[in-house]
Order: structure tokens, then C-alpha cells, then sequence
């Protein structure tokens, strides 16, 4: 049984590690090095939704298996509403529960607002400026938001592993 544990909690840092480490390199390197480069607006914003939509690839995989490995690990204590409601532990993994909604709307209306008949309207020249100023403002606001919640979700992971 240690071993199946050590397993999935392997799974679960390392599908962690690839949601958090390309959300904070999208954001933190890609889009700083992007806005220093000579392209138009539509080419740099076209080029931040390919590789948004390459690290969906395994962005999306990684979040899902985020949950149900953190559902597995959760499993004794959401079972029991006692300990879920009357430990700190069962508090905290509220939070972090509700944390993780929060934070998989805010991607599914990022995902949303990027569809690919909105990346087909601005290689086609049919977004005004100001229409394209305005998705831009709501990937990188909606990005942000992604980024921090991640890192919420992790503190909240190191508090319940820490068993505070």
C-alpha cells in the first residue's frame, strides 16, 4: 500500500509540476519576451494562442489527472464529514476544493474566449484593433488569475502535507 501511495502522489506532483511550471513560463517568459518583439499585435497575440493551445495538449491531461489523483488521496477524509468539517485538515481541504472550481471555470472560460474560430478571425484580419486589444487584456487578466490560483492550490497542497 506504501508503495501504490508513493505512486500516486508521484502522478500528482509531477502532473502539478506541468500544469504550474508552463502556466508560470507562458507568463512570466513567453508573453514578457513577446511584447519586446518587433510583430504586430496580431502576430504576437496569434503566436501566444498556438502555444497556449500546444500546452493545452498536456495541460488539460495534467489538470484531470490532478483531480482524480487528488480526489484519491482525499478520499478517507471526504468520506468523512466529521473529520471534513471539525479538523483543520478537512478545512483546508475545502478550501483548496473550492479553489480548484474556481480555478478550472476561470481556464474553461480561457479556453473559451481562444477557440479557434477567434484565432481564424484574426489571421483573417476580421478583429479591429481595439477588438483584438480587448481579447488580449482578458487572455492575460484570465491568465493571471490561472497562475495565481495554481499557486494557491499548491500552498494549500503543502499545508495539508504538512499536516498543519
Amino acid at each position: 500500500m506504501a508503495i501504490e501511495q508513493t505512486i500516486i502522489t508521484w502522478i500528482h506532483l509531477t502532473s502539478a509540476s506541468i500544469w504550474v511550471g508552463g502556466s508560470l513560463f507562458i507568463g512570466a517568459v513567453l508573453a514578457p519576451i513577446l511584447k519586446t518583439m518587433s510583430y504586430s499585435i496580431e502576430e504576437r497575440l496569434q503566436v501566444m494562442i498556438k502555444v497556449g493551445r500546444k500546452f493545452n495538449r498536456i495541460a488539460i491531461p495534467s489538470l484531470i489527472i490532478l483531480i482524480i489523483t487528488g480526489l484519491y488521496n482525499s478520499q478517507n477524509i471526504l468520506n468523512n464529514s466529521e473529520l471534513l468539517f471539525s479538523s483543520s485538515y478537512g478545512n483546508y481541504l475545502i478550501i483548496k476544493i473550492f479553489l480548484v472550481i474556481a480555478l478550472i471555470a476561470t481556464y474553461a472560460v480561457h479556453i473559451r474566449i481562444i477557440r479557434k474560430d477567434v484565432e481564424e478571425q484574426i489571421l483573417s484580419k476580421q478583429m479591429s484593433e481595439k477588438q483584438i486589444l480587448k481579447l488580449r487584456s482578458k487572455i492575460i487578466i484570465l491568465g493571471q488569475i490561472i497562475v495565481i490560483l495554481s499557486v494557491i492550490i499548491l500552498f494549500m497542497a503543502a499545508l495539508l502535507n504538512s499536516g498543519f
